[in-house]
């Protein structure tokens, strides 16, 4: 790595040490993870208020005979916050315990940090896709653990965290994991979480739009909304949340046209 790479990180990650007391506080990555979920939710919220109204915002609907309704909105929120609140910031809390937070001086390379993100991004997609594919094939996993997530068969944003308990810390543990097992620096780990958490969204958000991430990927190596939609659809396949490659080796991936 050049100066220059190791060092054009580090403007921002001075600004950040310059709030170490926030980034040391137990809760800081809840209300991180709250926020950023929150941010991300925000503007598919507003199309879906403005998608009744204007026929511009309604064409990119996956499934145009849905709509949201507050009655849906309140109760994602509602099991958003329960589970945030009552086990991740607990299980947060012991964690910042056990191990206190290391906060290095130094930047990361910036062409590390991109590369152990997408790393991090495809670990977490394989996990995911055994996690999914497992609860769905085992009836009492599923009936049990993941039938939650499943309540709405019509997406939208704030169905990505409409989760049950179980569900909600595997996937925290996951992406925890991942960069913890990478040794990723702490500025790598941010950037995947707002990553996995805005790419989460954009899944669940229920809108085909045209600079969707999965129009950004070449070859169709990435499903995005319109793969994710149709899981919710079926439910029978399209188990990765991200990258199309493990459902095509499984015989479990689908597109529109099947």
């Amino acid at each position: 790595m050049t100066d220059s790479d190791s060092s054009m990180l580090q403007p921002l990650w001075t600004f950040l040490l310059g709030h170490s007391s926030l980034m040391h506080s137990p809760v800081f990555p809840v209300l991180f993870s709250l926020s950023v979920y929150l941010s991300c939710c925000a503007p598919f919220l507003l199309l879906d208020l403005l998608s009744s109204r204007w026929a511009l915002v309604h064409r990119y609907k996956l499934q145009p005979g849905s709509s949201v309704s507050w009655a849906s909105v309140r109760s994602c929120l509602a099991v958003t916050f329960y589970n945030h609140v009552v086990f991740i910031l607990p299980l947060t809390v012991m964690h910042w315990y056990l191990r206190p937070v290391h906060l290095p001086q130094e930047a990361p390379p910036l062409a590390r940090l991109l590369a152990q993100v997408l790393v991090c991004l495809l670990l977490f997609d394989f996990q995911s896709f055994i996690w999914h594919l497992l609860h769905h094939r085992v009836p009492w996993l599923y009936r049990n653990f993941h039938k939650v997530h499943h309540t709405f068969s019509s997406t939208s944003s704030l169905t990505t965290e409409h989760s049950g308990v179980w569900e909600t810390l595997s996937l925290g543990f996951f992406s925890a994991m991942t960069p913890f097992l990478l040794s990723c620096h702490p500025l790598t780990e941010l950037l995947f979480f707002v990553v996995n958490i805005s790419l989460s969204v954009e899944d669940h958000c229920g809108y085909d739009l045209p600079w969707s991430s999965h129009r950004l990927v070449p070859l169709g190596l990435y499903g995005g909304a319109r793969h994710h939609d149709l899981h919710h659809l079926k439910s029978n396949c399209n188990y990765a949340p991200y990258f199309t490659h493990w459902d095509r080796l499984a015989g479990t991936l689908c597109t529109q046209e099947d």
